[in-house]
């Protein structure tokens, strides 16, 4: 089996990277790499978009950037979901979220 490693690439402004979100968990955290995503559990449930407010919030904050400047540009009704942050490279949203 080949070694997929995560991938953060360059946007417009900033950085994107895939994620894989796992709903309903007993708290938000960073489970690791998930193929070219990173694994997240977040602690809030799978409706009206409660999962995708709290992603958004956890990576605000281990990202140290507003989260205004996080979008969901693709995968907002799916577990696995295309994330852009304005603001930061590549380099630095892999230094914080320590991959």
């Amino acid at each position: 089996m080949r070694d997929i490693k995560f991938r953060i690439t360059g946007a417009e402004r900033g950085a994107a990277f895939t994620v894989v979100v796992v709903p309903g968990a007993k708290r938000t955290e960073i489970v690791g790499r998930y193929g070219e995503a990173i694994k997240i559990k977040v602690a809030a449930p799978p409706e009206k978009g409660k999962a995708n407010e709290e992603l958004l919030n956890f990576l605000a904050d281990k990202l140290e950037v507003r989260k205004e400047q996080l979008e969901i540009v693709a995968g907002a009704t799916s577990r696995k979901k295309l994330i852009s942050v304005t603001g930061l490279d590549p380099a630095e949203v892999e230094k914080k979220l320590l991959l």
